[in-house]
């Protein structure tokens, strides 16, 4: 009798673990399944990124062509900082990405406001606003680098009906990289507004309603309420613009070719014209300088602008 008892003890203790079992099994299936939906995005980003990243550290550390690499270690680095032309690059770099990336937030905000208000047009005024950013940056540099000819541009004739005599934008080094900035912000100002249009137009109305019921004036709802409700959209627009100022190339090659000099000359023109000379493992280090640089500077910053966001 004791036998048959412990038997059947027995079986029904195995019965209850298998379910317990199966149930473990189905729930470490489920957890797994959704992790090889993001097997595509990591074969892309391994095989896009990653590797030639690391591809890219290990050949800045050579002398290297097409069919032959000696390794130099940071050789090419010390060269890179000892050319005036290269390290005069990395200084218009830091220049170009804060002129563009601050004018970009400044009229961005003022034109997303200016387009939130009731005006005549709006839609119309926006889509005007934001076109630039949909066309081609070379075909936008080759049309103001002959807008901006100091002696037969549209620009400078127009400031001569009026009296003033324009000076040669692209021609003088005064004025050559402030003005390759300028129409970098007027082509990219479009995609700043359209985000902080979208950060304004989240905001609950019931703020702005209750601030100008207390009294509040236009200048104080703005700074004490859109302004840190925007936080995001702040945060968002900053990144992006200091991004793309300090990987800018194309408008500035198609405008003046790092010309005059070397008054134009970026990091990414730098690294370019010291692929066309075939200095490839300086170039590579150049590249490998330009990550670092927009990594160090845009992390950090990214933390610091969204550690303190405003919950609504």
């Amino acid at each position: 009798m004791a036998t048959t008892t412990s038997t059947t003890d027995a079986a029904t203790s195995t019965r209850q673990r298998e379910p317990a079992s199966q149930d473990s099994a189905s729930r470490r299936r489920q957890k797994v399944y959704p992790l090889w939906f993001y097997l595509p995005a990591a074969v892309v980003f391994i095989g896009l990124f990653l590797v030639p990243t690391i591809v890219s550290f290990f050949f800045s550390l050579t002398r290297w062509t097409l069919f032959d690499w000696h390794f130099i270690g940071l050789d090419n680095f010390v060269a890179f900082f000892q050319e005036d032309a290269l390290t005069k690059g990395l200084v218009n770099t830091l220049i170009y990405a804060f002129v563009t990336c601050v004018l970009k937030v400044v009229i961005g905000m003022a034109l997303a406001l200016l387009l939130t208000s009731q005006i005549i047009g709006r839609p119309f005024l926006r889509s005007v606003a934001f076109f630039p950013v949909l066309v081609s940056a070379i075909g936008i540099g080759i049309t103001f680098q002959v807008l901006l000819n100091p002696d037969t541009g549209m620009v400078n004739r127009a400031l001569a009906v009026v009296g003033i005599q324009g000076p040669a934008w692209l021609v003088d080094t005064k004025t050559a990289l402030l003005s390759v900035a300028m129409v970098d912000v007027w082509k990219g100002v479009g995609l700043a507004m359209v985000i902080f249009i979208a950060g304004i137009v989240t905001i609950p109305g019931e703020y702005v309603e209750a601030a100008k019921v207390d009294g509040a004036s236009r200048w104080q709802v703005f700074r004490n309420v859109i302004l840190p409700l925007m936080r995001p959209a702040t945060a968002t627009v900053i990144i992006l613009s200091l991004i793309g100022g300090l990987r800018s190339f194309d408008l500035i090659w198609s405008m003046t070719k790092g010309g005059p000099g070397f008054t134009t000359d970026v990091i990414a023109s730098v690294i370019y014209k010291q692929y066309q000379a075939g200095f490839y493992g300086l170039s590579t280090a150049g590249n490998v300088i330009l990550f670092l640089l927009v990594t160090v500077i845009v992390v950090p910053l990214f933390w610091v602008l969204n550690r303190g966001e405003v919950d609504r």
